[in-house]
């Protein structure tokens, strides 16, 4: 019995550890946060929906934060040894590892991708997931993000974002990609929604 109400407290304490671990780190460094409260359980789910599970190449998550979308991608089918997370800040960072026992998290600029995924093979990539604040930056590093992941994608990969906004995060006057989008995820807080670029064939 007193295990059991135990359990339940520390569960109940995690719920809020989480969330102000990520409004702490918006606070010293909100360009490269991004958000005041880590992706909601919905929104993780859908992003995680456009990873292809039956493949076996590699899978790469930018800006996992505290690891909700992290979680949504391996709860999906996806192992830990597919799946890589590029994460600039030490302390998601040291989370992260903590939280998922083998996961390859690299500290690194999603900006400045290449010197830190040294191990990614061009063309690889099956999917790559973001949670970056993309409309922090200005839409040249966006693009930039886009297109040095693409140069690890294969032909017909995700490059799957979420935002806020109603607008893409990055112009779709681009032609180096096509694009999808879902509904808005009212669920989240504040609702959001998915797009999806795809790197042409």
């Amino acid at each position: 019995m007193f295990d059991e109400t135990r359990s339940r407290a520390e569960n109940a304490l995690n719920k809020f550890r989480e969330p102000s671990r990520f409004l702490r780190a918006w606070v010293e460094a909100p360009l490269t946060t991004g958000a005041v409260a880590p992706s909601g359980a919905v929104l993780a789910r859908r992003m995680a929906e456009f990873v292809p599970v039956d493949s076996v190449n590699p899978v790469l998550e930018l800006g996992p934060g505290t690891g909700p979308v992290t979680k949504a991608i391996l709860e999906a089918g996806i192992s830990k040894e597919r799946l890589t997370c590029l994460e600039f800040s030490g302390d998601f960072c040291k989370h992260l590892s903590e939280k998922f026992d083998g996961l390859h998290v690299v500290q690194g600029d999603a900006y400045n991708m290449h010197p830190s995924l040294r191990h990614i093979e061009p063309n690889s990539l099956c999917a790559v997931v973001s949670s970056l604040p993309l409309v922090s930056r200005p839409m040249e590093y966006r693009l930039k993000c886009i297109r040095d992941a693409f140069a690890l994608m294969r032909p017909g990969a995700p490059f799957v974002q979420f935002s806020y906004s109603l607008a893409s995060p990055v112009s779709l006057k681009s032609k180096m990609f096509s694009w999808s989008k879902t509904g808005w995820i009212i669920r989240n807080i504040p609702p959001a929604r998915v797009w999806i670029y795809r790197k042409p064939f």
